[in-house]
């Protein structure tokens, strides 16, 4: 079982840049696809990127296509979130999570989560 813990968010303005991090540990950490989720008030958490176990295939959501991007570490067990020309509408609480399947951008795939970080994008 892997347990997973996020840091780096934080307030940024129109336009900047965050980098979020997933230090994970606890279990084999190459065994485990490793995806990003966001999840704004009131709404759905709904997935942003995912990575596959060694890094070859990456995905991601059509409104961060272009401005994010995913990328892990199989040596510090960790995964990355860089996130460029950030947007009011990227505000949300980012959570890192570990799936056994590919390909999945679902919640319901991904069987352990994170606590979550705020990323508060001002206009």
């Amino acid at each position: 079982q892997v347990q997973v813990v996020e840091s780096g968010g934080g307030l940024v303005q129109a336009g900047g840049s965050l980098r979020l991090s997933c230090a994970a540990s606890g279990g084999t950490f190459s065994r485990y696809v490793m995806g990003w989720f966001r999840q704004a008030p009131g709404k759905e958490r709904e997935f942003v990127a995912y990575i596959s176990r060694y890094g070859r295939s990456t995905s991601y959501a059509d409104s961060v296509k272009g401005r994010f991007t995913i990328s892990r570490d199989n040596v510090k067990t960790s995964v990355y979130l860089q996130m460029n020309s950030l947007k009011p509408d990227d505000t949300a609480v980012y959570y890192c999570a570990a799936a056994t399947v590919l390909g999945s951008t679902s919640p319901q795939a991904y069987d352990y989560w994170g606590q979550g970080t705020q990323v508060t994008v001002s206009s």
